[in-house]
């Protein structure tokens, strides 16, 4: 695992092993990330995020969904929702639930305005600010109302929560790797705040969900 320091001022971001694990290893990593999403803050502050634009029957296109938690946890909150899991990975889609596409989030293959909202959870993290710019005209690009964005918050105590919690809830080591890493690529609220404002974005949202150490963006088109 590495150091904390460097993560304290700037975002650090590192190879992560799931990008190299066996079908076993993924499903265990992703087994523990339903976890750590449905107990640890995810899906409140999701729902939180999707609360202003609250109604029967969004279109909604889950950006880097995995294995589809988010969109099934949606269910019971978002009446009539029709909801698009994407990823670049079959692997991590073989359990979602409703539509899937394999695709590069780059390269979007829709056309615009072909959703009313896109989210991206604990997806923007992974990749440089450059890249994370254009993945933010993308997704303003294909849809009507809005972007959500539910990520990580850079902090030293976030980074030591799944080391320190290990013995209690059995995470996997790829979890055990992944985590911290993760949060090491994480944000700072004025951080997610001017990468929106670099896509040419205006009026972005950015909350903090305090003690779950989550961010909250909500662009309104």
């Amino acid at each position: 695992m590495m150091p904390w320091p460097p993560a304290r001022t700037h975002r650090q971001i590192e190879p992560e092993l799931l990008g190299h694990a066996s079908p076993a290893e993924i499903e265990a990593n992703l087994g523990d990330l339903r976890r750590i999403n449905r107990h640890f803050g995810g899906m409140p502050t999701l729902r939180s995020a999707l609360r202003p634009f609250r109604r029967p029957g969004l279109r909604i296109l889950d950006v880097g969904a995995a294995s589809g938690d988010h969109a099934a946890a949606l269910a019971g909150v978002l009446p009539q929702a029709r909801v698009v899991s994407l990823d670049l990975s079959a692997a991590h889609l073989a359990h979602a639930a409703g539509n899937r596409v394999v695709a590069d989030a780059f390269a979007l293959p829709f056309a615009p305005g072909s959703f009313d909202i896109v989210m991206a959870n604990l997806f923007l993290h992974h990749f440089e600010d450059a890249a994370i710019v254009a993945l933010l005209r993308q997704f303003a690009r294909v849809a009507t109302e809005g972007i959500v964005i539910n990520d990580l918050e850079r902090s030293r105590l976030a980074w030591s929560f799944l080391p320190l919690t290990a013995p209690l809830f059995g995470w996997h080591p790829i979890t055990l790797h992944d985590g911290p890493v993760s949060v090491a690529a994480g944000f700072r609220p004025a951080e997610l705040a001017a990468l929106f404002t670099r896509a040419g974005l205006q009026g972005v949202r950015v909350r903090r969900h305090l003690p779950w150490f989550r961010l909250s963006a909500v662009w309104r088109a």
